[in-house]
C-alpha cells in the first residue's frame, strides 16, 4: 500500500456512504436488538453484542489499514488482548519482551497463569537469541515494537519466521506506531492488536481496543472469542474512534516532527543522561525501524540525572501534563515507575531497565519551541 493509498484510505475509509441514505458518516446504532423478519433466518444484525453496524464500519476499516482479514473492536486495549491471550485456552507458553506493558505483564502474571498459560522473558531484539528460547510448550510471541517505556525494536519479519518454524503465532502490539507508519500482518505476524484509545482514537476521548487477524482461521476463534466474553465496543465510542482515524496521518506527522526534535535537542542537554528514541540514528534499533516502519512515532522516553528531582521536574511542567495514557493531540508526561509500570514488582522493573529516573514523553502537536521551553524551564527547577 503506497502513503498516498492509506492517506486517502484513512479518510475514505470502509464506509460506503449509499449504505444508509448518502450519509457520509457512518450513523450511530445505539441499538441493542434488530428485528429478524423470519425465524430460523440468520441475518447480519441481530444483537449487538455479536455485531453492530456501527462497531462493523470500524472493524472492516482496521482491517483494510493492517491489511488483515477481519478486524474486532473490543471496549479497551486490554480487553482486547485479554482476548487474544483466550485464544490459548489450551495452556502453553507465551515469549514477551523485556519491557512490556505493565499492564500486559499484569494480566499475564496474575490472571493468565490460573488457567495455565505461562510466560517468559525473551530477546525479541535478537532473532538467534529468540530462537534459543523456544520449548515444545511455546504457542506465541508477543512483540512490542518499539516497547513501552524502552522504545527497543524487533525486527517482525525475522521473529516471525522464527516463531513459525517452531510453529508459533506472532502478535504484534502496533499502538506505538499505527498502520500509518507500520504494518506487521504483511511483515509476518498473525494478529495486530492496539490500544486505540491512543493514536488511532487520538483526542483523549474514547477508550477502545482494536485487533486484526492475517486469516479466516483465526477470524473464526477470534469471532466465537468476542462473542464469548462479550468485551465489546459501544456504538458512540465505535463513531468517536472512526473519526479520529480520518486524522491519523495528519497527526501522526505533526507528533513524529515534534517528538524528533525534542529528542535531538534532549540529547545535548545537560541533565539527561540517556535518550530511547529509535528515530535518533544513534539508537540501537534506527537501522530496523527504518527498514520495517516510514516514521519512528511521537513516544520517547529519556533518563533524568542525579542532578535533577524527579519530583520537581514533573511538578515544574505547565503545558507538558504528568497524566497516564499517550498519543493524543495532547503532550503527556509518565513517571512509568509509579504510574504505566507500578503494577510491576521493582525487583522486575530493575531486571526490565526501567529505573526511578526513567521519564516518558508523548509528544502533541502543539507548537514545538513551547514545548520545549515547558521541557526546558523544568530542568532549571529542577536542578539540585
Amino acid at each position: 500500500m503506497t502513503k498516498d493509498e492509506l492517506e486517502t484510505l484513512l479518510v475514505r475509509g470502509a464506509f460506503n456512504a449509499e449504505e444508509v441514505c448518502g450519509a457520509l458518516v457512518a450513523p450511530i446504532f445505539q441499538a441493542v436488538t434488530f428485528r429478524q423478519p423470519e425465524i430460523g433466518v440468520e441475518i447480519p444484525f441481530d444483537y449487538s453484542r455479536a455485531a453492530n453496524p456501527t462497531r462493523s464500519v470500524l472493524e472492516r476499516q482496521i482491517a483494510l489499514l493492517e491489511e488483515g482479514c477481519a478486524g474486532f473492536a473490543f471496549a479497551s486495549g486490554m480487553a482486547a488482548i485479554t482476548a487474544v491471550f483466550f485464544l490459548f485456552d489450551g495452556g502453553g507458553e507465551i515469549l514477551i519482551p523485556l519491557d512490556l506493558y505493565g499492564g500486559t505483564y499484569r494480566l499475564l502474571d496474575v490472571y493468565f497463569k490460573k488457567f495455565g498459560i505461562s510466560w517468559r522473558i525473551a530477546d525479541t531484539t535478537d532473532a538467534a537469541s529468540l530462537e534459543r528460547e523456544f520449548s515444545s510448550d511455546t504457542r506465541a510471541v508477543l512483540l512490542e515494537t518499539p516497547t513501552n517505556p524502552l522504545l527497543r525494536v524487533s525486527d517482525i519479519a525475522e521473529v516471525s519466521r522464527v516463531a513459525h518454524r517452531h510453529g508459533a503465532l506472532v502478535i504484534a502490539d502496533n499502538t506505538f506506531l499505527s498502520p500509518y507508519f507500520q504494518r506487521p500482518l504483511p511483515l509476518g505476524a498473525d494478529i495486530v492488536v492496539h490500544s486505540a484509545t491512543k493514536y488511532l482514537g487520538g483526542h483523549n476521548d474514547v477508550l477502545a481496543g482494536l485487533a486484526v487477524v492475517k486469516d479466516e482461521e483465526l477470524a473464526e476463534r477470534f469471532l466465537e472469542v468476542q462473542k464469548a466474553t462479550g468485551g465489546v465496543l459501544a456504538p458512540f465510542d465505535s463513531y468517536l474512534l472512526l473519526r479520529g482515524i480520518k486524522t491519523l496521518g495528519l497527526r501522526m506527522e505533526r507528533e513524529t516532527e515534534n517528538a524528533t526534535a525534542i529528542a535531538r535537542w534532549l540529547s545535548g542537554r545537560e541533565g539527561v543522561d540517556r535518550v530511547y528514541y529509535p528515530g535518533l540514528e544513534s539508537d540501537q534499533g534506527h537501522a530496523v525501524l527504518k527498514k520495517q516502519a516510514t516514521g519512528a512515532g511521537a513516544l520517547l522516553s529519556f533518563e533524568l540525572s542525579e542532578a535533577h528531582s524527579v519530583k520537581e521536574f514533573f511538578g515544574a511542567l505547565e503545558i507538558i501534563t504528568p497524566a497516564e495514557s499517550l498519543g493524543a493531540v495532547e503532550s503527556l508526561v509518565c513517571h512509568p515507575a509509579t504510574m504505566s509500570h507500578a503494577s510491576v514488582p521493582p525487583e522486575m522493573r530493575v531486571r526490565m531497565g526501567i529505573s526511578d529516573r526513567l521519564v516518558r514523553l508523548s509528544v502533541g502537536i502543539e507548537g514545538l519551541n513551547s514545548l520545549i521551553a515547558d521541557l526546558d524551564k523544568a530542568f532549571s527547577v529542577s536542578a539540585l
